[in-house]
């Protein structure tokens, strides 16, 4: 049997000397991490002219700073092995033109770490998680881990509001069972309803982003007036991330939901493999692209579909599942995006994107049988 990860996060209530050895772990890590880069970049310049030299030298580790720097030797030292894990996996992305070159962490982007299960450091129990140098710490366990799962580490992450939460990662030999897709669903994105099924179902997405721009836009412009770096501007500086983290966790909650009941209803589901950067960077969709979330939908949607031993399919972006009439296959040269119903010279007429979603039914289909050799 195959083995699967998977990861369950926890909202931790550290106490106020947890939070502060976390937000320093943090930071170390963030400071090993930039040190280690630096050294690197460094070493390069110094001999990148003699690569016999160049590959010659050794790459620096956490422990090279710890006698330079004792506030390193404080906090778990897992944490910083794998900021040199990141740092490896950052450059080997890089050489194989997966990536750009690795960048400097900063202290206004994601702050986390990760810490490995070594000897029994990390355990869960009652309501509170054991962790390295932290020991016991309070948590919200709304779900429990099978027994069949076993735990291999832990990120800590931290928000702008002052949040705490524990991914933690476990490893288990997959059971699930094939079912044989009888019921299949067609899913075609909409601007405004987040998706249209072929069953012409419309998800009828509240656009959570829309309804807090005015509040946020407002709570904005007094963040702009404070003083950087004061009381007053970190105080209103959390209060434009709790805005931001509830708009999130209404955006998250809803996909989930959604994503839960198709993945409950059908067998298989086909989407379609759309550019989302690209779209979002278009000057009319921009904003509706980015509070839909369907990027993190179909996401969730591959996770609980494969999950239950059902199918997920995805669509070629190319395929012309809007231009495609539905009835008799003729493709339409040119239409309008303020075309919403189609018309087929055939006579077939329908919703625009309840017919595309018919046509990446179809196709899904087709793809599962030409797969499946019949």
């Amino acid at each position: 049997m195959a083995k699967k990860n998977k990861a369950f996060k926890y909202r931790l209530y550290p106490s106020d000397e947890q939070f502060l050895l976390m937000k320093k772990t943090v930071g170390c890590v963030r400071f090993t991490y930039n040190k280690m880069l630096t050294d690197r970049i460094e070493t390069y310049e110094k001999f990148k002219d003699d690569k016999v030299q160049l590959l010659k030298q050794t790459h620096p580790t956490p422990a090279k700073y710890k006698k330079d720097y004792p506030f390193l030797k404080e906090v778990d030292s897992l944490s910083l092995a794998n900021a040199q894990m990141n740092l490896e996996k950052a450059y080997k992305a890089f050489f194989k033109k997966n990536a750009n070159f690795p960048k400097f962490k900063s202290k206004k982007h994601k702050q986390s770490y990760t810490t490995n299960v070594v000897n029994g450091n990390i355990e869960i129990l009652d309501g509170h998680i054991k962790l390295p140098k932290l020991k016991w710490v309070k948590m919200k366990q709304h779900r429990d881990i099978a027994e069949s799962h076993q735990i291999k580490s832990v990120t800590i992450s931290m928000t702008g509001s002052g949040k705490v939460y524990a991914s933690v990662l476990t490893e288990f030999e997959e059971v699930t069972k094939k079912i044989e897709p009888n019921n299949v669903v067609g899913l075609d994105f909409s601007m405004t309803d987040l998706y249209v099924t072929s069953d012409g179902e419309r998800a009828n997405y509240p656009r959570f982003y829309r309804q807090s721009l005015e509040k946020l836009a407002k709570e904005q412009r007094v963040l702009s007036r404070r003083k950087k770096g004061s009381n007053r501007w970190y105080k209103q500086k959390r209060k434009v991330a709790k805005l931001q983290e509830k708009t999130a966790n209404q955006r998250g909650d809803f996909l989930h939901k959604k994503s839960y009941e198709l993945a409950n209803h059908y067998d298989a589901i086909a989407i379609e493999d759309l550019d989302m950067k690209g779209m979002s960077k278009a000057l009319t969709f921009g904003k509706s692209v980015s509070d839909n979330g369907w990027g993190m939908f179909t996401t969730f949607l591959k996770y609980k579909f494969e999950d239950r031993g059902k199918l997920f399919i995805k669509i070629d972006r190319w395929f012309p599942s809007s231009k495609m009439c539905s009835k008799c296959g003729k493709v339409k040269e040119e239409l309008c995006l303020s075309e919403r119903i189609y018309s087929c010279c055939c006579g077939h007429e329908s919703d625009r994107d309840a017919n595309a979603a018919t046509n990446i039914k179809s196709e899904g289909i087709r793809l599962f049988l030409e797969a499946k050799g019949t």
